[in-house]
């Protein structure tokens, strides 16, 4: 039930924290890996957070702050979800003793100038190791892993490469489609020239006052350029264009190849074709409204999940004219018979899912009220009846010492403090029985959003019916 576990290094061995996504260290050990096991306490399997890590440190220690220049810089142990750290610690274990060396930089050195050499001595000892070991690892990577391995991992990039999300990587290949004409982009992918506002934008209702030309940036790296992001006007209004849009029959021609990143599931999938459908579910219930994205592929009698199908629409490719029996089975609206029945199953099994889950979710939601307003019942109830057996205490002592007064003036004190005690008793009997209605009363209105969930509004709309091929 604590909130901050204070611990001696026995902490950072054995204990698995990952409830916990932040990590003070009040002092740096000079053995990386010592670092390493304390941060690994809570940044393991089933963290659902960025694990950030805060380091007290002497500032006006020259040998302390070159430490941590080292550790940070070098080791990059606070960079990103990994760093570098994985990759150069069994190298720099195997080739120099660096918790000796750094031990006998503090007990030799004494001087600013001294401290300084010989942490520029030990850096230059590891640094071919650590070039080295980094350099293999990265390369072993980079050519082995998937796509998906490596966006785990979220490896630090060098030069002016920069790693970004998944929906920022999504909405710069949506600008790049949809800009085609009217901007040029970087070959990074990361910004691009705007020199015209598509007519389809300033037709979706976004006024071009609004979404000024020039220099665009995801994320921003010089001051003149605008900062691109989902919310800018320029990025709704072509969101909106593309809802609007009504989409031809046509056969998506996917170049794998083009992708320059491996997915060993699609790799297999190179050489054939089939059918794909996109369906956008607005859930409308206790109040809030969701939209789910369905979407399901066929190969033959093969269907493919809603990730794999995720990652086959993420290609690069073109839209071609579609075959005469697929522009008859696009023409219905809602795609209700497109693809056949596999893939209709395929969808309608995501659509109960993600119904089943937005309706357990809701229930959570409804417990957990529930439990919150019973737990206010009870403290509720506990203390004003703590209160009133207190005040029932101090009337029973009121008149034991009425009785006992020698005088009238002190039993007619005695009767008013007794009168006044019965009456704050009273007011504390009344106060709980408002209490308990204010409970019913709350508990009567989750009741009613409980039957505005039951009666959810449910909605779907086809994004995309088309067949697609991939070389």
């Amino acid at each position: 039930s604590g909130r901050i576990m204070i611990a001696t290094e026995a902490g950072a061995e054995g204990i698995n924290l990952q409830f916990c996504s932040l990590v003070i260290n009040y002092d740096l050990p000079w053995n990386p890996q010592r670092i390493e096991q304390r941060i690994g306490r809570c940044h393991r399997y089933g963290q659902k957070h960025d694990v950030v890590v805060v380091n007290f440190l002497n500032r006006d220690n020259d040998a302390d702050r070159r430490v941590y220049e080292l550790l940070d810089i070098k080791f990059r142990l606070f960079d990103g979800v990994f760093g570098a750290s994985d990759e150069v610690l069994g190298a720099v274990e195997s080739g120099v003793d660096f918790e000796r060396r750094i031990a006998d930089i503090y007990q030799r050195c004494r001087q600013p100038q001294e401290i300084h050499q010989a942490f520029e001595q030990l850096q230059l000892d590891l640094a071919g190791e650590i070039s080295d070991a980094m350099l293999n690892a990265r390369q072993v990577l980079l050519e082995n892993f998937d796509e998906e391995v490596q966006a785990r991992l979220k490896l630090a990039q060098t030069d002016a490469k920069v790693c970004l999300d998944r929906l920022e990587q999504m909405l710069m290949r949506f600008s790049r489609a949809m800009l085609s004409g009217h901007a040029t982009f970087d070959a990074d992918g990361l910004g691009f020239d705007l020199r015209a506002v598509p007519p389809v934008v300033l037709s979706a209702g976004e006024q071009s006052d609004d979404i000024p030309l020039g220099r665009y940036e995801l994320p921003r790296r010089s001051d003149e350029a605008h900062i691109y992001r989902l919310q800018h006007p320029l990025a709704q209004g072509m969101l909106q264009a593309a809802l609007n849009a009504s989409l031809k029959p046509a056969c998506l021609a996917l170049d794998y190849q083009a992708y320059g990143a491996q997915v060993a599931a699609l790799k297999a999938l190179q050489g054939t074709a089939g059918c794909v459908v996109v369906q956008c579910l607005t859930v409308h219930s206790l109040g809030a409204t969701e939209e789910f994205l369905l979407m399901a592929a066929t190969i033959g009698e093969r269907v493919l999940d809603a990730d794999l199908t995720d990652k086959l629409l993420a290609l690069p490719g073109a839209a071609t004219a579609a075959s005469p029996a697929a522009a008859v089975g696009q023409q219905h609206d809602g795609a209700s018979s497109f693809g056949g029945a596999l893939l209709q199953a395929a969808l309608a099994e995501q659509e109960r899912e993600v119904l089943t889950s937005v309706e357990q979710r809701n229930l959570k939601l409804f417990g957990d009220e529930t439990d919150k307003l019973d737990a206010w019942a009870d403290d509720l109830k506990v203390g004003l009846e703590r209160e009133i057996k207190e005040l029932d205490r101090r009337i029973k002592e009121t008149r034991s010492q009425g009785k006992g007064a020698a005088t009238l003036a002190e039993k007619l004190a005695a009767q008013k403090e007794q009168r006044d005690l019965e009456a704050a008793r009273d007011r504390k009997r009344r106060e709980l029985f408002t209490r308990q209605d204010e409970i019913e009363i709350k508990r009567d209105k989750l009741i009613e959003e409980l039957e505005q969930q039951l009666g959810q509004h449910v909605a779907m709309r086809t994004v995309l019916a088309c067949t697609w091929a991939m070389r």
